[in-house]
């Protein structure tokens, strides 16, 4: 049977278009994206769930959440609460899609707060980046927490065996950071079941030096797209060099395959979103200026989660976390 995942066709900046042809290319024999949108939208033969209303990108998400029941953001997610989808992708308000994950799908028992965790492309090796954004502020017991779900997904998504965990700070050195990285640092260095390597520099994020790395939602996000913006112009710098001259571009004609390469590992629409762990069901958050490459991505990465039994194995693997939260 096909994996059912509901796509919040109204949620992004390019929302219809972008959102539906994302959808149409990852559907297959083995994934069928069910569209949350206007009555009106042209659904090119996946279902379609007409919807009445939308949450765009500016409202406030928890009173959104409340005060628009039957917006495609909404309805999209509580078909994974009711049953009614194997799992949720939506490019729209992330606060929203936190709101009413919280709301309609609700925590896995002991979690203190869902966490984004996004696949960075390292040199070495992908890297679990974990939170991206849910949450702004966080408590030293929150990053243990994410360093425990980054690694279960670690093992379960990647195939990492033993994952390293370090702690994203300004320095090395076990002294280096704010209170917040001070505390968890603390934590992080006396937790059974994980193997710590202490701290983490925002510079080495693309090298792939470690499996799980540990921060804030609000750092994690400015360190997010902070290298997702620094990729895109490097590349794009890239390609206008190669055009600017005759001799550019023969010497692009000769570096084109590695080019394409290396654009296709390093393009953030290449893992199109992120897993928003810690929930009795798997919730994508795709970014909000996604393409349908990025979207198409992010569908396929909601099924495979699905496959891979994501939400189960983080059921089984975190309720140890509990008891050391608590302390």
């Amino acid at each position: 049977m096909a994996t059912r995942v509901a796509v919040d066709a109204l949620g992004g900046d390019h929302a219809p278009g972008e959102i539906l042809a994302g959808a149409v290319a990852a559907a297959s024999e083995t994934i069928a994206p069910v569209l949350f949108g206007r009555a009106d939208l042209d659904p090119h033969g996946l279902e379609l769930i007409a919807c009445g209303d939308l949450i765009a990108m500016h409202e406030k998400p928890a009173e959104a959440v409340r005060a628009k029941p039957d917006s495609t953001l909404a309805r999209a997610v509580r078909a994974v609460g009711d049953g009614e989808a194997d799992a949720v992708v939506s490019a729209g308000n992330t606060g929203a899609m936190l709101a009413a994950s919280l709301l309609h799908v609700r925590r896995l028992p002991g979690v203190l707060r869902p966490g984004i965790a996004i696949v960075i492309p390292g040199r070495r090796g992908p890297t679990v980046l974990i939170d991206a954004g849910a949450n702004a502020d966080a408590r030293p017991e929150h990053l243990l927490q994410f360093a425990h779900m980054g690694t279960v997904f670690a093992q379960e998504m990647l195939d990492v065996r033993d994952p390293s965990v370090r702690l994203l700070s300004i320095g090395e050195e076990p002294e280096k950071g704010n209170q917040l990285t001070l505390d968890a640092h603390a934590l992080l260095a006396q937790a059974d079941g994980l193997r710590f390597e202490g701290n983490a520099e925002g510079r080495t994020l693309l090298d792939g030096d470690s499996d799980v790395v540990v921060c804030d939602g609000f750092t994690g996000n400015v360190a997010l797209k902070t290298l997702e913006g620094t990729i895109r112009s490097v590349l794009e710098a890239l390609r206008t060099e190669i055009r600017s001259s005759l001799t550019g571009r023969l010497g692009g004609l000769l570096v084109r395959p590695a080019a394409r390469g290396l654009r296709s590992r390093l393009d953030p629409d290449t893992y199109g979103g992120g897993y928003l762990l810690g929930l009795k069901g798997l919730v994508v958050i795709a970014h909000g200026s996604s393409s349908h490459v990025a979207i198409a991505n992010a569908i396929r990465m909601a099924a495979r989660g699905v496959e891979h039994r994501l939400v189960e194995r983080l059921a089984e693997r975190l309720p140890s976390t509990r008891a050391e939260s608590a302390e």
